[in-house]
């Protein structure tokens, strides 16, 4: 299916699951930073929608009200990035990178951490596993976005089978150790792994585009997702943090408010590192160029968390960073403009 198709079907599956009181809920964010009647809000989102190729969520998350038609087209946009992962990625991407036991195994070498699979391992195995590690993450094996996760303290556990019924039950049946931190992101945030995401593009050549690189920072919760509570920060080329900390409701943080850290200017460890073993993680997906990679930076270095075939998009909005145009030109500058503006 071509591109435009593929578009059309988007904005027409849209428009078909269109949530009125949720739309309306959304334009309410939006009247942080405009004075606008929500009835123009509202028909603004709309236009912007099609005219942009932009979800509601992000024209909120973005103040695209306060922007006029040349910034507003800078803008990189969750529709675009769902067209990019259809038509760059492989049909097997899923398969690849949604089960978590097996790209566990693929990427062995690089996720720095044991796992098992709780429902396969015998109790012995599986009392072994808890009795190695304090504390484990119990994670759906095909979840996404920080759906079902848990932590467990394990010396709470007193019958393995009853305990793994339970685990069953809830679909939490990967466990994995939970990581040690690196001391500068566990004084930022120490109740949650704070991870990069990094989404890159391997081109044809094999040479590998670093689009975006953010700071996912947890904020009250066990896991640092945005869409769990989580707020996020851009970072440079060199992996420092250039902005305050935003979340999912627009909050602006300058520091953590669990932690009092500052968190614009805050250098992640290891960060050529970081770059180096994502180059040698991506030669392994030659069907799966359009990843959104999750690192964790531990004192030792950074483990590969997951990969994602269908990564969110992350760009600061104006209020917090000042600068009023996207990050739409990173990725015509590493994939191409034809293809990222749908022309071909």
């Amino acid at each position: 299916m071509d591109q435009k198709r593929l578009r059309i079907r988007y904005l027409f599956d849209r428009a078909r699951r269109l949530n009125p009181t949720q739309l309306f809920e959304l334009a309410h964010q939006v009247k942080k930073v405009s004075k606008a009647p929500l009835p123009v809000i509202v028909g603004d989102m709309l236009w912007c929608s099609v005219r942009y190729e932009m979800g509601f969520r992000d024209y909120v998350v973005w103040d695209i009200r306060i922007l006029n038609a040349r910034e507003r087209a800078t803008w990189m946009t969750h529709p675009k990035a769902f067209r990019l992962n259809r038509t760059l990625n492989g049909p097997d991407s899923k398969i690849i990178l949604g089960d978590k036991m097996r790209f566990l195994t693929d990427f062995a070498d690089l996720t720095g951490r044991e796992w098992i699979d709780a429902a396969a391992a015998g109790d012995d195995e599986l009392r072994g596993f808890i009795d190695r590690h304090p504390r484990v993450i119990a994670k759906p094996a095909a979840g996404e976005g920080g759906a079902g996760i848990g932590i467990y303290e394990t010396a709470e556990v007193s019958d393995v089978a009853a305990w793994r019924a339970l685990l069953v039950e809830r679909d939490q049946t990967l466990l994995e150790e939970v990581l040690t931190q690196h001391d500068d992101l566990n004084a930022l945030y120490p109740d949650s792994v704070n991870t990069v995401r990094m989404i890159t593009y391997r081109d044809p050549a094999g040479e590998l585009h670093v689009i975006a690189s953010v700071l996912r920072i947890g904020n009250g919760a066990v896991i640092d997702n945005f869409a769990s509570g989580g707020m996020f920060t851009m970072l440079d080329d060199d992996g420092v943090a250039l902005y305050p900390g935003v979340d999912k409701q627009s909050n602006i943080y300058q520091r953590h408010p669990a932690t009092g850290t500052t968190i614009t200017g805050l250098q992640v460890p290891f960060y050529p590192e970081v770059v180096a073993m994502i180059a040698e993680a991506a030669k392994r997906l030659p069907t799966v160029p359009y990843v959104g990679w999750d690192i964790a930076i531990t004192p030792d270095g950074p483990a590969l968390i997951e990969a994602n075939h269908n990564s969110s998009v992350f760009q600061m909005k104006p209020s917090a960073s000042g600068i009023r145009t996207g990050l739409l030109y990173r990725y015509r500058d590493a994939i191409g403009a034809d293809v990222v503006d749908n022309k071909r």
